[in-house]
């Protein structure tokens, strides 16, 4: 069973009691179970004496809770904070004592970090348990935390400190942050947006906690080799990983495959089974300047060291004797595992069971040690909320109610009610591929009480459906229930048998073309005509009335039975034509192949919660208007739009110093990076020269260190004088970075067929950068990565060519790659067929750093041209209303190509590229129908307008001050998107939750 001792709960302060500033050693124990040793410092502040904190150097959950900002004294600080890395690199290794090397000082450096953050981590949760404050909880797959350190010591106010205290050690603050590997716990947005929700939280003061899993391995890591994209295993948690904390005494049973029962006590048990446990892993998530410090709780999973097979170990069979160990740990072994097979489905379902069991159950104690005494399970939504990022936690609907019922007592009426109050769901894609759905059958198998639990929440849903519409219009009643009922291709409950009775002779319409060369037809024709009620008072009408006859078994030995005998057998195809040959042909049906029954997790999200939000103004729209149309016009209060953010202190303060200096010497203040509707107030400087000139002088800061990145991770040396043109995202084809490289395809061979000087004339020079990991059973993505890497390799070693043009694919694309290459950005790509990007948050991050988009009008991308100014954005492209009636022309066959992208086709095919055959690649963009054809993302449709706009980013990045103004208005417009309001507007609108501030 779980221990539900107070997590994070400070530890008695050691006494402070007059002392010299000399530093010493002082014993203090941690926990019960090991003695540490602790070096601390006096400092006086104001005429009073006080610890410094940095002298803390083992772990703080033993020192009183006190800000860290409290500590620290400005002329000791660097010294204190060295003895404390020092302290650290000797007593807490994870390397050998010879050397001090960058590795070593980087692990050291964090703990030592770590050491500040534990202070207010654990005020802040003391806080929180003594309040008993309303919590939301944010359940997500993916948290793209990207590294900590400079984002630490930033959020405290120490990187002046750290940066001397390294330099006193030999080191450099910014060659010791980049040891650090990426955490990786995420693949894209979604993560990255979590990531930046919690840094909101914590900045903002909102009580809140977030749950992921630890993965062992990640996503994977990308290699770019001569064949494409090739997978290895991340090894990110091969050093260990500093910031986190195991709390072995904090772990949760979870239950796969078993059997209910019905128990002499009347209530349910799900009884045998596999059972496994979650193990929580803490990590401290700090706002800026402020003492809240929140946890992020990722679940590691094992087994009890008795599952261990000791007996047939010894026989030899030492993969049965760790098989129980081996199936726990390999839940948690990589983010997203393949689910072509049935193994790697249910692999897939473990994880987001076993994310949701082990949090609830975590959720469920924390309410119960909060409230103490008798527990007032009506309380509940009132000091929970929990926020499901996409459908992959949608199994806390279910099993937050099995808890409730089974676990708990209360009865089902209690629990739904609670269970609603309590869940709402973010939606983040209109791609039905992505809205999942998971066979009832698998799990049947591997989760039996909660299908029967989901199976009643469908049952629920049909009661509330037929009475909101009645059973009078019986087809009105079936579209809805075909549209919106949890269960897909699954019978109705048997309370429901009677909504809809099938006519009598519904099966000769249906197989009527079956028989068509059969004697029968004539007799078919005649029955139907009479159903028809075509000719009232023909003969028909008397064979119908034999026939009906018959079939209510009237007269069971007349020669109506012989016709519907002949009618029966002519439309089960079981009497063919008669032939003149003495021999009779009898022909099998064909087999019916029965849809699979499936569970629709969506709807259930939408059903088991009490808000549903898009992540953008368009997006939300098509959610109500098409993705869940029936729910909207059933619940419309359900319903709310949440544009999506990213946190100005990572994507502007932190990762762009430069631009930020001048942000902050142009507004007068640092209050931007809090407050981001003060960038607005470079608007009114965008046509000064000296701030042009300064902004200028940024970007190609960042770009100069970029071409450093570039030449690093692939060798390619480019100008930076040319214009820095990138698209980093993960590679999709609805994303179409497919679009992007034939637009450079056609771009240089335009280039080919001019002289030195006409291409001059014609294309400002560029460096066209892609970046970001196609799936690895994404077959298509995986042939646009090999596409552009082999434009790349034709282009950037072409010397007609030189730097005006040059194509770079950065392998393993992530948060540290993009903190580098956002700021040197000057165009960013997001291009995604119009209606098909949820938000997207990375176009947000591009606009905050000076970047201009070209993009369509979809996700985001509409609500950043309102913010920047139309002229300010280069939009192209199909709007999301046409993109229907595009694809209809197509299957019709009234595409006409445009002669350019016809062009640009053949070029491929001439085999200037490579000798690597790309039929199935280009093929996809033709052709009327079939899967894998007919240009299903509609990149021939908008390649004249994208080639087109283009020419006009040309045109504008010639005139340097038109450019730049733009770029300062795209910085000035981009105050909307920061998390900050995001989370202002779900704290409101759906946690109803409201800022803590320590004392």
């Amino acid at each position: 069973m779980a221990t539900t001792s107070s997590q994070l709960a400070a530890t008695p302060a050691f006494a402070r009691g007059n002392c010299n500033s000399l530093s010493r050693f002082v014993d203090s124990r941690i926990g019960s179970n090991y003695n540490s040793k602790l070096f601390w410092n006096s400092v006086s502040l104001g005429g009073r004496r006080t610890i410094s904190w940095s002298f803390v150097v083992k772990t703080v959950s033993s020192v009183s809770k006190q800000n860290v900002k409290d500590f620290v004294a400005e002329e000791e600080g660097a010294a204190s904070i060295a003895s404390s890395i020092k302290y650290h690199a000797e007593f807490t290794p994870l390397f050998s004592p010879e050397h001090f090397e960058l590795p070593k000082a980087f692990f050291a450096t964090a703990q030592s970090v770590r050491d500040a953050l534990i202070i207010n981590w654990n005020a802040t949760y003391d806080y929180y348990e003594r309040l008993n404050v309303k919590q939301a909880y944010y359940l997500s797959m993916e948290f793209l935390q990207g590294r900590a350190l400079m984002n630490a010591v930033g959020n405290l106010g120490l990187t002046g400190s750290y940066a001397e205290a390294l330099t006193k050690l030999g080191h450099n603050l910014e060659n010791v942050a980049g040891q650090e590997p990426d955490a990786a716990l995420g693949n894209g947005g979604l993560g990255r947006l979590a990531s930046c929700f919690l840094d909101s939280l914590a900045t903002l003061n909102y009580p809140a906690w977030g749950y992921g899993l630890r993965y062992k391995y990640g996503l994977f890591k990308q290699q770019i080799t001569k064949d494409g994209q090739e997978e290895v295993a991340e090894d990110w948690l091969e050093m260990g990983n500093p910031w986190e904390i195991v709390r072995n005494d904090i772990s949760y049973p979870v239950k796969f495959y078993g059997k209910v029962v019905s128990g002499s006590d009347g209530k349910t048990h799900w009884i045998g089974g596999e059972d496994i446990e979650a193990v929580a892993y803490d990590v401290p998530i700090p706002g800026y300047k402020t003492k809240t410090t929140l946890n992020l709780r990722l679940w590691s999973t094992k087994v009890p060291s008795e599952e261990f097979d000791l007996f047939a170990f010894n026989a030899g069979d030492h993969i049965k004797a760790n098989e129980a160990l081996a199936n726990a740990e390999k839940i948690c072994y990589t983010l997203y595992p393949g689910d072509e097979s049935v193994e790697g489905k249910i692999l897939r379902l473990k994880q987001q069971y076993t994310l949701c069991s082990a949090s609830l159950q975590d959720i469920i104690a924390c309410f119960e040690r909060r409230t103490g005494g008798k527990i007032k399970w009506g309380e509940f939504p009132d000091k929970v909320a929990v926020q499901m990022n996409d459908t992959h936690p949608t199994l806390c609907i279910p099993e937050l109610m099995r808890i409730l019922i089974d676990l708990k007592g209360l009865s089902w009426k209690e629990a739904w009610n609670i269970t609603q109050r309590t869940v709402a769901y973010t939606n983040h894609t209109v791609l039905p591929e992505a809205l999942e759905k998971w066979s009832l059958e698998l799990l049947q198998k591997l989760l039996p009480r909660h299908v029967a639990i989901i199976e009643m929440i469908d049952e629920e849903l049909i009661h509330t459906l037929v009475s909101e519409y009645g059973k009078e219009d019986s087809n009105l009643l079936g579209k809805k229930l075909k549209e919106m009922r949890i269960l897909e291709n699954v019978d109705l409950p048997s309370t429901f048998v009677d909504l809809f009775v099938k006519p009598k002779y519904s099966p000769v319409a249906v197989r009527y073309e079956k028989l068509e060369n059969s004697q029968e037809v004539e007799l078919v024709d005649e029955v139907d005509e009479a159903i028809d009620g075509k000719d009232e008072n023909s003969q028909e009408v008397e064979l119908v009335d034999e026939v009906d006859e018959a079939i209510d078994g009237k007269d069971e030995n007349s020669q109506e039975v012989e016709l519907v005998d002949e009618v029966d057998e002519a439309i089960d195809g079981k009497d063919e034509p008669k032939q003149e040959s003495s021999q009779e042909k009898k022909v099998l049906p064909e087999p019916v192949i029965e849809p699979p029954k499936m569970i629709r997790m969506a709807n259930l999200c939408v059903v088991g919660g009490h808000a549903v939000n898009g992540v953008a103004e368009i997006h939300s729209e098509i959610v109500k208007d098409e993705v869940f149309n029936e729910f909207y016009k059933l619940w419309p209060e359900k319903f709310q739009n949440k544009t999506n953010g990213v946190t100005p202190r990572r994507w502007i303060y932190f990762c762009n110093p430069d631009l930020s200096k001048i942000i902050t010497d142009w507004t007068g203040t640092e209050d931007w990076i809090v407050n981001t509707e003060k960038l607005a107030e470079l608007r009114k400087f965008a046509d000064n020269e000296d701030l042009q000139t300064q902004w200028r002088a940024a970007k190609r800061s960042n770009k100069m260190k970029v071409k450093s990145l570039l030449r690093e991770k692939t060798g390619y040396s480019v100008s930076p004088d040319a214009m820095f043109d990138i698209q980093v995202k993960r590679i999709h084809e609805y994303k179409r970075q497919l679009l992007n490289i034939l637009g450079i395809v056609y771009r240089y061979k335009k280039m080919k067929e001019m002289s030195a000087i006409e291409r001059k004339a014609k294309f400002v020079p560029r460096v066209c950068i892609f970046g970001g990991k196609a799936f690895a059973t994404y077959i298509q993505a995986k042939r646009i990565v090999k596409f552009i890497t082999d434009v790349g390799a034709t282009v950037n070693h072409d010397h007609e060519i030189g730097d005006l043009l040059k194509v770079v694919f950065v392998p393993d694309y992530n948060v540290s790659v993009a903190e580098s290459l956002i700021p040197a950005s000057e165009l960013s790509q997001h291009i995604s067929t119009a209606g098909m990007e949820a938000s997207g948050t990375s176009n947000m991050k591009f606009a905050m750093n000076g970047c201009i988009l070209i993009g369509t009008l979809d996700g985001a991308n509409v609500e950043i041209r309102q913010e920047v100014g139309a002229e300010n954005f280069f939009l192209f492209g199909a709007k999301a209303h046409e993109i229907a009636e595009l694809r209809k022309e197509r299957a019709e066959g009234k595409f006409v190509p445009d002669p350019r992208f016809e062009e640009a086709k053949e070029f491929v095919r001439s085999g200037v590229f490579g000798p690597y055959n790309y039929d199935e690649l280009i093929g996809s963009l033709e052709g009327n129908e079939g899967f894998g054809r007919a240009d299903y993302f509609l990149v021939g449709k908008d390649f004249p307008s994208y080639l087109e706009c283009q020419e006009k980013v040309d045109e504008a990045y010639r005139d340097q001050k038109r450019w730049t103004r733009m770029s300062i208005l795209n910085t000035a417009g981009s105050y909307k998107f920061s998390s900050d309001r995001t989370i202002r507007e779900y704290a409101q609108d759906i946690w109803c939750i409201e800022p803590v501030e320590l004392p």
